[in-house]
């Protein structure tokens, strides 16, 4: 990898990801094969004045021997030291950014209980860190850089070093990186087009959205009074402005949690725990999940859905155009971080407070009392095709065609 490109990527994510202030605590989770970029994270971190860099390493080979071979009581469990790593950090004002790199079939063979398991765990210890992210109290990023396992799966027919050079390639420029720019100046001028769509959206305060196309997808999403459409760039608690997803391509907002009925079919695979779940199908009756099939992966399926109460509902309402960059590159990420950005996209789980009106004050008794899921997961999984018509509906009943043909008509 070119020394000065990811340079370039390090200071796009210091500076306009988490946009860290001085004598800003940061921290860092990445893969340990990811060694070379959190290096350069961290110089940019330390050169934009950070009070100190702390590093979470993950090892998917270790994580996949310890799932294999491990007493199952062990993933019921969460450390303690764990939990105040995560909670003293971010009791003490940090920003934290999250490489999301894996190998899409790392856990093909390993129990979903065991997964699920793991998941609630760590979930209900780090519930109080997740929601102070969710509800902006900290900045946050999460990026991406290639790992051989992942580059072989998006790009088999490729040797390794090929693979992992064709992925580095569509990453940054999904991310606006490269060697005559200034990807600084091009995400101010895209977080400001993204914005232009936000207000769109949130002037015509549409009560209803109604998803229809030719794979099944036949979905109405009620939103509840005072929901407020997001993208491009948030503002901390602090009043830091950041970019949570590099890339991003999404405006975004939360349904209401007994609103969705209909049906929806998945229009790209879903990568969840180290599996893929494709082909799947999801029927909404009065906002939960009361039918769901799947060609691949449904037992994977099952386990996100009965993770817990709020798992079978609705959290997120993601409107993408088809001809975004990241589609029109005509790649299957099996990274939800890209693939998202290349399709509307529903979340199972938790909403984000920071979609309704004072929501990230509230307590989670009154975020539910105005409609608004909570959950341990937040699963994005992807809608979008070429032929999706969005019609939103105002509280006067006028309708408005917000997309046609995949694509926003304004």
């Amino acid at each position: 990898m070119n020394t000065d490109l990811l340079k370039k990527y390090a200071a796009l994510v210091i500076r306009v990801g988490v946009n860290l202030q001085k004598d800003q605590p940061l921290v860092i989770h990445a893969p340990i094969t990811c060694a070379d970029f959190v290096h350069a994270l961290t110089s940019e971190g330390y050169d934009a004045g950070a009070y100190d860099v702390a590093v979470n390493w993950n090892d998917e080979e270790f994580a996949h021997i310890r799932f294999q071979k491990a007493a199952s009581e062990r993933f019921k469990e969460f450390p303690a030291w764990r939990k105040l790593f995560y909670d003293d950090h971010a009791a003490r004002g940090a920003a934290f950014i999250s490489i999301a790199a894996s190998d899409p079939d790392l856990y093909s063979d390993i129990d979903p209980k065991r997964l699920t398991e793991a998941n609630q765990a760590a979930g209900k210890a780090l519930m109080d860190y997740r929601a102070r992210l969710m509800s902006n109290k900290n900045t946050w990023c999460v990026v991406s850089v290639p790992t051989a396992a992942w580059a072989h799966k998006v790009f088999p027919n490729c040797s390794e070093a090929e693979a992992v050079e064709q992925l580095w390639a569509q990453i940054l420029s999904a991310v606006r990186v490269s060697a005559e720019g200034d990807p600084i100046a091009a995400w101010q001028t895209h977080i400001a087009r993204l914005q232009k769509t936000t207000a769109f959206l949130n002037a015509h305060a549409f009560s209803e959205l109604h998803y229809q196309n030719g794979l099944g997808t036949d979905l109405r999403i009620e939103l509840p009074k005072g929901h407020i459409w997001m993208g491009g760039a948030e503002k901390s608690a602090a009043g830091t402005v950041f970019a949570a997803n590099l890339p991003t391509e999404e405006v975004y907002t939360l349904p209401k949690r007994d609103g969705v009925n209909g049906t929806v079919v998945a229009s790209k695979p879903l990568h969840y725990n180290g599996n893929l779940i494709s082909g799947f199908t999801l029927r909404f009756h009065e906002g939960k999940v009361v039918e769901y099939k799947a060609q691949q992966g449904e037992e994977h399926l099952k386990e996100l859905l009965h993770t817990d109460e709020g798992a079978s509902f609705l959290g997120e309402a993601a409107l993408v155009p088809h001809d975004s960059p990241i589609s029109k590159s005509g790649i299957l990420f099996y990274n939800t971080l890209f693939d998202e950005n290349a399709s509307c996209h529903l979340a199972l789980g938790k909403a984000y407070p920071t979609c309704i009106e004072n929501g990230e004050d509230m307590t989670e008794d009154e975020l539910r009392q105005h409609g608004v899921n909570h959950s341990l997961v937040h699963e994005d999984f992807m809608i979008g095709t070429a032929d999706l018509t969005v019609i939103g509906q105002k509280p006067s009943g006028e309708s408005v065609v917000i997309m046609e043909n995949g694509n926003f008509t304004f």
